[in-house]
């Protein structure tokens, strides 16, 4: 594979047991070669004195050798790679300075450099302009920080941006600034941030660069690191001139104390990781004094865990040395009681490195913390405490499970290095190879601490802390909940409260959900037909104007309680939005007339607004106002009542409704200086109401059903949100998929609801029950959030489902096809999915707010049959309160609540046989309806309703010709018989004697509603409720190729009559076609069902 990035210095290779093994690098454009391990326990180490960038890594087996192991080889192939490096020991005389030959100023300046160090703090760069006036880039607890210093020496150091986080690690890490005119970005290895420039550096100039030294060219101490860097730069560039080339070369604008090679301090760590982790080392070179010398480093992000135990034998006690709360404690055990405890140090749990010294000498016991920067704490225990065993460091064997030996606290997860007893440094790597000591569960030579809260997880300002292998954030009064204060805790709109039962009052909005556009306090007036959510400004009072001497204009700003953003959103996702603008005057002109320049006017609409010259209750651009455009101003001669230039007070008022001039920002009045002028003006706060995205509905009444959408990218977090109503007993809401990632949420069954995603590590599901059924046909809410924590669902107010996500594996969402609503695609995940039909969605689609799962378009399979006068195919459907309860493809509320059901059924025939019955449908309440064709050849279609029979006008068919039939009309439960004779006492004698004949012909693409009881039959007669009676052939009969090619489609008007029957509660109006002789070409008829009437017609 490729990999992007550098190969590390260090290369270990481990292979089969006596395989002959060698690494081969290619740098430079030649070839080096280096000797392997023999054996599989063994480790060969190789250290490069520099880097090379790898594109290809290649592991290439030799060999078996004789006891079946393979052997390998280890190869990279890279590119030519410069490199030019210089170190820096940390002494006030190590750095180097850059001085600007001119000062010229320039729109744009680029430093950019690697370093890696040991150390976690100290000075790496800082540019100086005029009177000390600069940037400067330190290290601070392992981060690198962006300072602006000020003019003065005193002044503090203010923090601009803080990016990487274990910069400490001694891996080479990159680094870029880049200066514009106005900003400055700031690149860590992978990440950027960009950064605003105060307004003093905007005639800035780089007049000295210094790196590496806390002393700068103004001698101002940085306040924030105190030490210099210490550790090993490459490749410093500076607007294209290589500094560290220009100081080799001894350049004159290059002055400085370093050494031009990076010479590597031996540090090698160790991680444990786990709760069988330990480290055991010998304490046979402990001190004949009795007393112990011992020191190590550590770091962790857990509070609690083991770092050290020896046994004391003759005292019969155990030593601990642990962490608890973050502080470090020594404990001297004894019977299972604590003889001495000791504590020192806080906050230990930081990431960051920390050294531990403990001594026993002379009868004082010391254990120190970071020796002068932390603390330490002292006793004189009454023994000696001497390693006279071993030591354990993280954990003990499992096997130890004396009582003494047990370890009770928590154990260590973490990182080691600097171990040392007496003085002398233990050799890790030795123990690697099984020359020193033991181990189990531990990764020598690395420290694989990981920082997951840089960058942090948690959105909306929420506080992130972390363990050795989690993280959490913290979202307390941030306005957001979940895992990673994703979703927020409001509603959207003052429509989305008052749907829950609240009152008018001040409610926080959020305006965007889960998007980064935080929440507004308004207020919801809730007492009117219609719902408002108010946002007020500075001042919203009847104001009298009072004129300035000498200013000819009085401009009046508004500041609104909502920001920019909240503003914008709001009003665009609103129905409707209005504000009041009135003035009123006495002897005090406002606008003119339409064609002379106005005398006042106001900014509206986004940022700081745009020039307006009409008034409320006229149109944008009209330059009039209200009493204008209805033609009733006092001054007929003029659109407003002001531009009458009366003595009498009189206003022009009205309410501005164009929301693209909303808010109003500013009024500008320009005819208040002249004598005897008065003026008062009142903008009224904005108000809005209607919600776009709350009730935002979809039907779905066909499998072919669905609504798409660009591919939704939500790779680290995505929240969904709907409401949902339906008859149907499972089903598919929404999907998105990816190669392998995919996201989807389901109807699994009538009480279940199922939100299952793949993120890479295997699919995860979210499942919650409810004890009453969900396909009751009323609205039920579906919440849904998945992140790198966890997923999550909610349905209606039940208690919230989750998931946990994997510690570790892959987090990033990565999806490629369209977003699917409302059908299950052909060939996914599962082969038993359900499409839904007959259901209603409300969904909304917002930034940061997915709705799921990706759905493809069914193919629908044509399926003809040819009958023969003893053939009939019967669909049984069960009782009508098993319908309500168990079936997924049931008829249903398909508009509202008030809307009565309806069927869909259609169907294709092409017969010589006159008469004949085509179809039949029943109910349960005896109603039925009968598709035949007459003894004159006519299609003719017969209801019954209540009792009462009615026909339809007959249609003339041309024998042999397709006929294509769709009608739609009201039912209830049903059972449907297809071309079959019923029993007589369900139908009138008429048809009765006609069921008897049976049918000859060829019938196709049968469907009602979503059932196609003819493909049923012919496709899946073992699983299907059918019954199959005489000889069923399936053939292409219906196909339009063997229908007459040469026959021609003739056109016909919609004219007929019009019949109307009381029928109980119904009334029933039936439009139908004249006969129409048909030629021989494919026809279909359209029944359309409506409320209270059924429509036929041809089309």
């Amino acid at each position: 594979k490729v990999l992007e990035g550098y190969l590390s210095c260090l290369v270990e290779v481990e292979t089969a047991k006596n395989a002959a093994c060698s690494c081969v690098f290619m740098v430079f454009v030649y070839f080096q070669s280096f000797p392997g391990n023999s054996n599989a326990d063994s480790v060969v180490q190789h250290k490069l004195q520099q880097p090379a960038i790898a594109r290809f890594l290649r592991l290439i087996p030799l060999d078996w050798n004789p006891s079946g192991r393979i052997g390998l080889r280890l190869e990279t192939y890279g590119c030519p790679y410069t490199s030019d490096v210089v170190s820096f020991d940390g002494g006030s005389s190590s750095g180097l300075v850059f001085r600007s030959p001119v000062s010229r100023r320039t729109s744009r300046d680029v430093v950019t450099l690697k370093f890696k160090t040991l150390r976690n703090s100290g000075t790496l760069l800082r540019a100086e302009g005029r009177d000390g006036l600069g940037f400067s880039l330190e290290l601070e607890k392992g981060k690198l920080l962006l300072l602006k210093q000020g003019r003065t020496s005193a002044s503090e150091p203010r923090r601009l941006a803080s990016l990487g986080s274990l910069l400490d690690d001694q891996h080479w890490h990159h680094v870029a600034v880049e200066r514009r005119s106005s900003h400055l970005n700031l690149t860590v290895d992978k990440h950027t941030e960009r950064v605003q420039i105060p307004a003093e550096f905007s005639h800035w100039d780089v007049e000295q660069l210094s790196v590496g030294a806390v002393q700068g060219f103004s001698s101002q101490k940085s306040l924030v690191s105190k030490r210099n860097f210490q550790g090993c730069l490459e490749n410093l560039l500076y607007n294209g001139h290589n500094l560290i080339e220009l100081a080799r070369n001894n350049d004159h604008q290059v002055t400085g104390n370093v050494t031009f090679s990076c010479a590597e301090p031996v540090s090698v760590a160790v991680t444990f990781t786990g709760p069988q982790s330990f480290l055991q080392l010998p304490g046979a070179t402990a001190s004949s004094s009795g007393g112990v010398s011992l020191g190590f480093q550590f770091r962790t992000w857990n509070k609690a865990g083991l770092l050290l135990t020896f046994d004391l034998p003759q005292q019969g006690g155990v030593v601990w040395l642990y962490l608890s709360e973050a502080r470090l404690r020594l404990q001297i055990h004894k019977g299972g009681r604590a003889l001495l405890e000791l504590t020192a140090g806080a906050a230990l749990n930081d990431g960051q490195w920390h050294s531990v010294e403990m001594n026993s000498k002379r009868g004082r016991l010391t254990v120190a913390v970071d020796k002068e920067e932390g603390g330490s704490a002292q006793a004189s225990p009454l023994f000696p405490v001497a390693i006279e065993s071993h030591l354990f460091f993280g954990g003990r064997p499992a096997e130890d499970t004396s009582h003494e030996c047990r370890n009770p606290f928590n154990v260590f997860q973490g990182c080691m290095r600097l171990l040392t007893l007496e003085n002398q440094n233990m050799d890790l790597i030795m123990v690697q190879q099984k020359q020193l000591g033991n181990y189990s569960n531990l990764q020598i030579d690395m420290c694989g601490i990981i920082d997951r809260c840089s960058p942090s997880r948690c959105e909306h300002g929420g506080r992130c802390s972390q363990s050795w292998t989690v993280f959490h954030c913290n979202c307390s009064d941030s306005g957001y909940s979940g895992a990673t204060c994703h979703s927020s805790v409001y509603e959207q709109s003052c429509e989305a409260y008052k749907h829950n039962g609240n009152t008018s009052g001040h409610f926080y909005i959020d305006v965007d959900g889960s998007g980064p556009i935080k929440p507004q306090l308004v207020y919801c007036n809730m007492t009117e037909e219609n719902t408002w959510m108010v946002m007020q400004h500075n001042n919203t009072e009847l104001t009298r104007v009072r004129p300035s001497p000498g200013v000819k204009q009085h401009l009046v700003h508004f500041d609104y309680s909502s920001r920019e953003e909240q503003l914008s959103v709001a009003i665009s996702q609103s129905e409707h939005c209005e504000q009041e603008l009135s003035y009123h005057c006495r002897k005090s002109r406002l606008l003119n007339t339409p064609e002379g320049s106005p005398f006042s006017w106001w900014l509206g609409g986004p940022g700081s607004g745009r020039i307006q010259t009409y008034w409320g209750g006229a149109h944008p651009g009209s330059q009039q106002c209200s009493c204008g455009l209805q033609g009733d101003c006092v001054d007929p001669q003029h659109y407003c009542n002001c531009d009458a230039d009366r003595m009498e007070w009189t206003e022009d008022s009205g309410l501005l409704t164009h929301k693209e001039s909303l808010p109003v920002r500013s009024l500008v009045l320009g005819d208040v200086q002249r004598p005897g002028s008065e003026a008062a003006y009142r903008v009224g706060p904005l108000r809005c109401r209607g919600d776009k995205n709350f009730w935002n509905a979809a039907f779905f009444d066909k499998e072919t059903s669905y609504l798409h959408f660009p591919t939704f990218h939500g790779e680290l977090s995505a929240d969904i949100s709907f409401l949902f109503k339906t008859t149907a007993s499972s089903g598919v809401f929404l999907e998105n998929l990816g190669i392998k990632d995919f996201i989807r949420i389901e109807l699994s069954s009538s009480t279940q609801v199922l939100f299952s995603f793949d993120v890479g590590n295997g699919p995860l599901e979210v499942l919650v029950e409810s004890r009453d059924p969900l396909n009751d046909n009323r609205w039920h809410r579906v919440r849904a959030e998945r992140n790198i924590k966890e997923a999550s669902l909610r349905l209606d107010d039940l208690p919230v489902a989750t998931q946990e996500a994997p510690t570790d594996g892959h987090f990033h969402l990565q999806l490629n096809s369209q977003l699917f609503i409302g059908e299950e695609p052909c060939s996914l995940h599962s082969e038993s999915k359900v499409s839904f039909v007959n259901s209603c969605l409300i969904y909304k689609h917002e930034l940061f707010l997915v709705l799921g799962f990706a759905s493809l378009v069914s193919v629908l399979v044509e399926v003809s049959a040819s009958f023969k006068p003893g053939s009939s195919v019967s669909y049984t459907f069960k009782e009508p309160y098993e319908l309500s309860r168990n079936s997924s493809a049931l008829p249903s509320s398909i508009y509202s609540d008030m809307t009565l059901r309806g069927e869909n059924v259609s169907l294709s025939f092409r017969t010589n046989q006159s008469p004949a019955l085509l179809l039949y449908v029943s109910s349960y309440y005896r109603e039925h309806l009968a598709l035949l064709v007459n003894k004159n050849g006519e299609q003719d279609v017969r209801l019954l309703f209540e009792g009462h029979t009615q026909n339809t006008e007959k249609k003339n068919m041309h024998t042999n010709a397709i006929i294509t039939v769709h009608f739609r009309h009201i039912f209830s439960t049903f059972s449907l018989i297809v071309f079959v004779s019923p029993e007589s006492g369900d139908l009138d004698p008429d048809l009765a004697r006609l069921a008897s004949l049976g049918f000859a012909g060829c019938l196709s693409v049968v469907q009602f509603n979503t059932i196609s009881p003819l493909k049923a039959a012919l496709l899946h007669p073992d699983t299907s409720p059918v019954v199959i009676s005489g000889p069923l052939v399936q053939s292409n009969c219906g196909s339009a190729g063997s229908a007459n090619p040469y026959a021609e489609e003739n056109t016909h008007h919609l004219s007929g009559m019009k019949w109307t029957s009381q029928l109980g509660l119904r009334d029933i109006t039936i439009v139908v076609l004249h006969s129409v002789q048909l030629t021989g070409t494919t026809k279909r008829c359209t029944f359309v069902c409506h409320t209270g009437f059924l429509k036929v017609s041809l089309v």
